[in-house]
């Protein structure tokens, strides 16, 4: 790769890790990783007595949700983090450490695919694929948080990469199929591993080559296809037998019949037909410029049309076949992000390359410049909004910093539904110092000497007797009439409560909205709420009235997280 382009593939993990800082919280959906990550790093893995070992330490055997997820992806990342664990003064940045580590582990498989992007398609293609992944969002956003599709996503990127690195090999070459083989281990490992639903892309991509003559079935797909599926049982049938104690347990396989062949899935809620096309996708790439101009100008351009279509159709064959599922989310179709970033990425060196010929082209490039900068301000402004839906970790942060009787060194605390799935981690309750990158930089070493317990009770018949509420010191609860006894709120978290259009002449809100059940005017608990706030109106004041004539999208805040100090105590 030239020297040139590497400031412009360093955009990736520099934004991943700027996410990482700004919203350093995670949600419900990646509790189970890194809960286990936690596990195995606090309490290591037992060698005799597991199963009394594993329900006395272990969060997945009191919460093991509806169905087992795979050990596989927190055992690496506990283990590529366990050296520099010891250097933290704190478990918390021990979180933005596995974090970090996830984030640059999918970074740098993204920046390998942009090399290959950049062999195949030229260098120009490469910087433009840059800087169009850099200034996405979800990808960038999701990298370091530890959901099983981003584990995945390391793994279909380098396949993508291995497929992209293939096309650009004479067919008389001898190692071609190597390239085409690896691209279908990755895939099915991952597939096996981590997430079922890559069998369909193994499925497109293996279809697509046979029908184009580029592999054989003895030669690649057999070897691919058996040598991917043993290799990937191998990594999680022993592995996650043990930590589930339940022999022979393949977790993927138990999830993929559980929610594909019983329907279980559509319990989260069903989408239509075409709401990958019509919504995921225009939301995943962003820039309207990348699939409404560059995608299209890279398929109509005889010199670009067909290293195009080699990535489009099965990638996109992919999105069509998965979509006859009833329960969508993106995430399930991100894998497909980076080859439509490298095929737009054809498309505009197409056009950039040309812009000194005409005035039409010249025209076209400062658009697409124009479209990169506004993708940048578009996906640090959902940056901005999106750290504010962790209420629960807001919640954990503010009690372990600004509560506690001067007197006392221990105290219990319990956690409801929402704060649990909103930023509540074993990480965060293991709080020995700085919690957050400002903390650390105000040097606010917090509460060293203070022990605390946690209670996560979900028993509806034990929140309901009042003998269980005394144990409690402080209780995290979205709704305070709920606990039983003698409480007061002493803080209140504040969360995203949505967007409000408004018209020409209509006046902008409060940021937030008071709550009930306090008389205290708390405007936000939370500095980094403030400080986004504060920037928001002062966007509007430069924005709204001069080239958006009036109009204006307004950020409400909410109160999400009460707590509460108990008055008997």
């Amino acid at each position: 790769m030239s020297f040139l382009t590497w400031p412009f593939f360093l955009l990736i993990p520099a934004f991943v890790l700027l996410h990482l800082f700004v919203s350093p919280y995670t949600k419900v959906e990646e509790s189970f990783n890194i809960q286990a990550i936690h596990d195995i790093l606090v309490h290591g893995i037992p060698t005799e007595n597991s199963d009394q070992f594993l329900t006395s330490n272990y969060d997945h055997v009191s919460f093991p949700g509806s169905v087992p997820r795979t050990f596989a992806g927190a055992l690496v990342l506990s283990g590529l983090s366990r050296p520099f664990v010891g250097l933290l003064g704190d478990m918390a940045q021990a979180q933005l450490l596995i974090r970090a580590v996830l984030g640059l582990l999918n970074a740098a498989s993204l920046i390998a695919f942009g090399r290959s992007v950049q062999k195949a398609f030229g260098t120009s293609a490469g910087v433009w694929y840059a800087l169009f992944q850099a200034s996405q969002f979800h990808a960038i956003y999701y990298a370091s948080r530890t959901l099983p599709n981003m584990f995945a996503f390391v793994f279909s990127n380098l396949a993508l990469r291995s497929l992209l690195l293939a096309y650009t090999v004479p067919w008389s070459t001898s190692n071609i199929s190597g390239y085409y083989r690896l691209t279908l281990y990755l895939l099915t490992v991952a597939g096996v591993v981590f997430r079922s639903e890559l069998a369909i892309l193994v499925g497109t991509i293996t279809i697509y080559l046979f029908i184009t003559r580029r592999i054989s079935i003895t030669n690649v797909i057999i070897p691919a296809g058996i040598g991917g599926l043993i290799i990937g049982l191998l990594c999680t049938v022993p592995l996650d037998s043990f930590f589930w104690q339940s022999f022979p347990l393949w977790p993927e396989w138990t999830g993929f019949y559980y929610n594909t062949i019983q329907g279980h899935s559509a319990d989260w809620g069903v989408s239509p037909w075409h709401y990958y096309f019509a919504n995921a996708l225009p939301r995943l790439l962003l820039n309207p410029a990348t699939f409404l101009l560059c995608i299209p100008v890279a398929i109509m351009n005889t010199s670009t049309s067909r290293r195009s279509l080699d990535l489009l159709v099965p990638l996109l064959s992919f999105v069509a076949l998965y979509s006859f599922l009833p329960h969508k989310e993106w995430r399930f179709i991100l894998y497909v992000i980076p080859g439509l970033t490298a095929v737009a990425a054809d498309g505009a060196a197409w056009i950039w390359t040309r812009r000194s010929k005409s005035f039409v082209y010249a025209t076209l490039s400062l658009a697409l410049l124009g479209s990169v900068l506004v993708s940048f301000a578009a996906s640090t402004a959902i940056l901005g909004i999106s750290s504010l839906n962790y209420p629960g970790g807001e919640a954990l942060h503010t009690l372990h910093k600004e509560t506690g009787h001067p007197d006392r060194n221990h105290f219990s605390v319990y956690f409801d539904n929402l704060a649990c799935q909103t930023g509540v981690t074993r990480f965060l309750e293991s709080h020995r110092g700085p919690q957050t990158v400002l903390d650390v930089l105000e040097a606010r070493d917090t509460l060293n000497s203070r022990t605390w317990t946690y209670d996560k009770t979900e028993d509806p018949d034990a929140l309901l007797d009042p003998m269980f509420w005394t144990k409690f010191d402080y209780v995290l609860a979205e709704r305070p009439e709920k606990v039983i006894g003698s409480w007061e709120v002493v803080h209140t978290v504040y969360g995203f409560g949505g967007v409000r259009l408004l018209k020409p002449g209509e006046e902008s809100g409060l940021l937030v909205e008071y709550s009930d059940t306090t008389e205290e005017k708390v405007t936000s608990q939370d500095k980094w709420a403030s400080k986004v706030a504060a920037t928001w109106h002062g966007l509007e004041k430069l924005l709204r009235n001069g080239l958006l004539r009036g109009y204006w999208a307004e950020i409400r805040m909410e109160p999400k997280i009460h707590i509460l100090q108990n008055q008997l105590k």
